[in-house]
């Protein structure tokens, strides 16, 4: 039961970050269960079953906020499904214990690429174009989903980067697009474990757990993503993701418990230095705000 109360608490986090910054949910998550022992092919399974409903209250609140594109939604979503469905079926067929260092490396980049976009890219505005074309979504809804998949967390990383690098929509709309799209991603994942692993071989219980936190802060995340401080929130979640899976990928490789130890003490030290510098960029941005005229629809924090 504590477990299950821990893991309720972990969807709550891992939603407000995800619903206000466009990602970390899975990837958050899924780092957590590895910690944890579960196996990385139950593992994602749980994260996804509990994501088609996070992400489907999360749609909807974006949605009546007036934070989705629809058509980017659209033009992502099939590719996505099939990325997904691909990735899961790819992802159970491995054997756990192999696939594990692989799945932390995975995760372990995504929490670089999540702290490289939030601390060195995090004050520039983006310049907004044309809209997204189908060529450059599909692509990416392809690579997005099945990364997500075999990775338990991906979807947000790529989706929500590419689009906040183009410039083509704003970013509030390009952390609801995403948020709301990944409903049909993760029930294309769901669907390509549950058909390779069996229902007998899911979580259910840390699926549930992690569907009831995530549930309660769907809404207030939605809300949150027009004033949070989002580069603070990415590269503390980024370096909670680098440290964790830096220790599974350590120990696979054979390192003494006093080596795990001391580098684990240098990323958080790191770490550390990371979120203070983050808070002394935010409160130069909006100093620098306080003087400058702000176009609607654009966020001081990202």
């Amino acid at each position: 039961m504590r477990k299950l109360i821990v893991l309720a608490v972990v969807g709550l986090v891992a939603q407000l970050i995800d619903g206000s910054l466009g990602m970390a949910y899975g990837v958050t998550s899924s780092t957590l269960l590895l910690a944890a022992g579960v196996a990385p092919a139950a593992a994602s399974a749980a994260v996804h079953f509990s994501e088609i409903g996070t992400s489907l209250v999360s749609g909807f609140s974006h949605h009546k906020l007036g934070n989705v594109d629809w058509r980017t939604v659209s033009i992502l979503a099939v590719p996505g499904f099939l990325g997904a469905f691909a990735g899961a079926t790819f992802l159970a067929n491995i054997d756990g214990a192999t696939a594990k260092p692989w799945v932390a490396g995975i995760l372990l980049g995504l929490g670089v690429y999540v702290i490289w976009r939030f601390l060195v890219l995090g004050g520039r505005r983006p310049t907004f174009k044309a809209r997204p074309s189908a060529a450059f979504l599909a692509p990416m809804g392809v690579v997005g989903g099945a990364l997500d998949a075999i990775g338990g967390g991906g979807w947000g990383p790529v989706g929500t980067t590419t689009l906040l690098s183009s410039g083509r929509l704003e970013p509030r709309k390009v952390i609801g697009s995403i948020d709301t799209s990944e409903f049909v991603v993760a029930v294309g994942g769901s669907l390509g474990f549950i058909l390779a692993l069996g229902s007998q071989g899911i979580e259910w219980g840390y699926a549930a757990a992690l569907l009831a936190g995530g549930v309660i802060a769907a809404p207030i995340a939605a809300w949150l993503v027009k004033k949070l401080a989002a580069r603070v929130l990415g590269v503390a979640a980024g370096g909670l993701i680098v440290l964790t899976n830096t220790k599974t990928i350590a120990e696979a490789l054979g390192a003494s418990g006093a080596q795990v130890i001391a580098l684990a003490s240098v990323l958080f030290v790191l770490w550390v230095t990371g979120i203070v510098w983050a808070v002394k960029q935010e409160r130069r941005s909006r100093a620098a705000e306080a003087t400058t005229p702000v176009d609607d629809g654009d966020l001081v924090a990202i």
